[in-house]
């Protein structure tokens, strides 16, 4: 009798993630994008495994953004609104706006992809068409608008990052949507009541799926800070031999750095969730030998990054300088180890993850559902062995969808209902793999430093904007270590010290110092970068350099997605 042939298992993997947006002196928001997110994507994520509950997938949650989600949660309560945007859809006389409130509404309230979020409503897209026709080069166009077209913009604006599955579900939003214009008052702030309340129930939502077993919530040192370059510039030159290092050499202190990032993340996810994490995604995926074994130390049990990490480090650990085929060696998990510490590292399918995240949106939502279960019944055919092969799809859980019609309602819902019902494949978790599967681990003798972009990290360093910004980063650090050792502050000073230089450290700044970045994106963040720096003097009771008044980089790119994603391997 023939050998069963062993299923496949799938790891899909959401990564949850938004830098801190707020500026820690003032305590406002300066872009509203974690609360967008929140009501747009992550209810919507939450509902699709709600609404099949034999699919089963692992999230990950950065705890920065559940700091931010907890203080929005926090800001409803108290009625005390510190988003300009989101106070603004409240306001109750919109004919009395500064100029600077009225530039605010109409700068912010048509970013977002147009043909999909936008261009399928009439109404908000005849806003877009007044707004048009009254901008004349040399005059302000808002001048021109009323206090109910303001109001009108600002309810289409949250409308049209609504999730879908509330959309569907919700009533009154149902009435907003049917009535298009001519918005009260009351209207206003029963909408912005439904916006408090959705995201209040956010992290309650996913801890219920979590105890149901149906979700495994994953984390990410607390700020999201690469790892890697925290412990060793020189960990770039794995991937990218002879790129331009920053002129600090290195990162002071960067092994304290990183290891109260890991450890805070390990108190946040406790309490939130009632356990500590058994897996981390690396901030960007990013892993060295050095890195993956402090997570290690720290009892964390697992991570995964990129597919051109696992080449590389392969080929770094050939002694004849060969490879297997791909399908022989990236369906697996393997184990780093050193000494005592060990840690399981899964690799992602770039090909589909990147399907996902940037090409299904252009398909039919069953034509690219039979095309990804095509390819894992292909992975599955080609596997002659008794082991079963595991796949890892990595992705971002929040930007693809807004190029998706829909929200990716339709791709979303028969996606998770065509993989439950598969005989031959199982949706599970990375825990699991390592729990239940037992599944013979190989040792990966070496990592080669890297990102899951490209396997490098080019995307964080290596160009002189970006090293620029490392330099700014080292320079504020030295400062900061200076003070910490005189007496000048106290205990509640320097923990503000320490929260703002953790901010400063993560990996967010970088991604978007870059000429291929959009000139308006790469202001956003470095504007906001250079802030954060500032404020950090501020807080050492320092004065901030002179050099953090000019922009570091200055974009002019036009990249797929808004640039907010990038794909695995270059030149796709």
């Amino acid at each position: 009798m023939s050998p069963v042939q062993p299923k496949l298992y799938l790891n899909l993997y959401w990564h949850m993630h938004q830098p801190d947006y707020r500026d820690t002196i003032t305590g406002q928001y300066v872009l509203p994008w974690t609360y967008l997110h929140a009501i747009k994507d992550y209810t919507d994520m939450a509902y699709h495994l709600e609404s099949n509950p034999k699919a089963r997938v692992t999230f990950n949650f950065v705890p920065v953004l559940l700091d931010q989600l907890e203080d929005y949660t926090e800001q409803f309560k108290t009625n005390h609104i510190r988003d300009p945007i989101l106070a603004l859809l409240v306001r109750e006389n919109l004919d009395y706006l500064s100029n600077e409130e009225r530039c605010l509404i109409v700068d912010s309230c048509f970013k977002s992809h147009h043909e999909k979020m936008l261009e399928p409503f009439a109404h908000y897209q005849r806003l877009l068409n007044i707004y048009n026709a009254l901008k004349v080069q040399g005059s302000t166009a808002s001048n021109y608008l009323s206090g109910q077209y303001m109001a009108d913009l600002l309810v289409w604006y949250h409308l049209a990052w609504t999730g879908e599955s509330i959309r569907r579900n919700n009533t009154f939003v149902q009435a907003l949507m049917q009535k298009g214009s001519q918005f009260t008052l009351q209207e206003r702030h029963d909408f912005y009541t439904l916006v408090g309340e959705w995201i209040s129930d956010l992290i309650p939502r996913y801890k219920k799926l979590q105890s149901k077993g149906q979700i495994e919530i994953s984390s990410t040192p607390y700020f999201h800070p690469i790892l890697p370059l925290l412990l060793d510039f020189k960990s770039t030159r794995d991937a990218m031999p002879f790129a331009p290092l920053p002129s600090c050499q290195t990162y002071p202190g960067g092994r304290i750095r990183a290891k109260s990032h890991i450890q805070s993340a390990q108190s946040s996810h406790q309490k939130r969730f009632g356990e500590p994490p058994k897996g981390m995604w690396p901030a960007e995926g990013g892993v060295s030998q050095a890195g993956l074994l402090l997570l290690a130390e720290q009892g964390v049990k697992w991570a995964a990054t990129g597919e051109g990490v696992l080449t590389n480090s392969l080929y770094k650990s050939s002694e004849s300088g060969s490879i297997p085929n791909r399908s022989e060696y990236l369906y697996q998990p393997y184990r780093i180890s050193h000494g005592s510490n060990q840690i399981i590292c899964f690799f992602r399918d770039d090909n589909l993850s990147d399907k996902i995240g940037f090409e299904y949106s252009k398909l039919h939502a069953s034509e690219a559902v039979k095309d990804f279960i095509g390819a894992l019944e292909a992975i599955y055919d080609e596997n002659d062995s008794l082991k079963s092969r595991v796949v890892s799809v990595i992705l971002d859980g929040e930007n693809a969808w807004e190029y998706y019609p829909y929200n990716a309602f339709y791709f979303l819902s028969e996606l998770y209902e065509a993989l439950a019902a598969h005989p031959n494949i199982e949706m599970t978790t990375f825990s699991d793999i390592i729990a239940k599967t037992k599944l013979p681990l190989e040792n990966l003798p070496q990592i080669a430093a890297g990102s899951w972009v490209y396997g490098s990290f080019s995307t964080w360093i290596g160009s002189p904007d970006k090293n620029l910004g490392w330099d700014l980063l080292c320079d504020a650090k030295k400062q900061y270590d200076q003070v910490m050792q005189s007496d000048v502050l106290n205990a509640n000073e320097i923990a503000a010290c320490e929260h703002q230089l953790s901010i400063c450290e993560g990996s967010d700044w970088f991604w978007w110092f870059g000429d291929y970045n959009s000139s308006v994106s790469v202001d956003s963040f470095d504007r906001l970068y250079r802030r954060n720096l500032s404020n950090l003097y501020r807080l050492l009771k320092l004065q901030p350099p002179k050099s953090l008044s000019q922009p570091i980089s200055h974009g002019g790119g036009d990249p797929a997605l808004g640039g907010t994603m990038r794909r695995g391997q270059e030149g796709e």
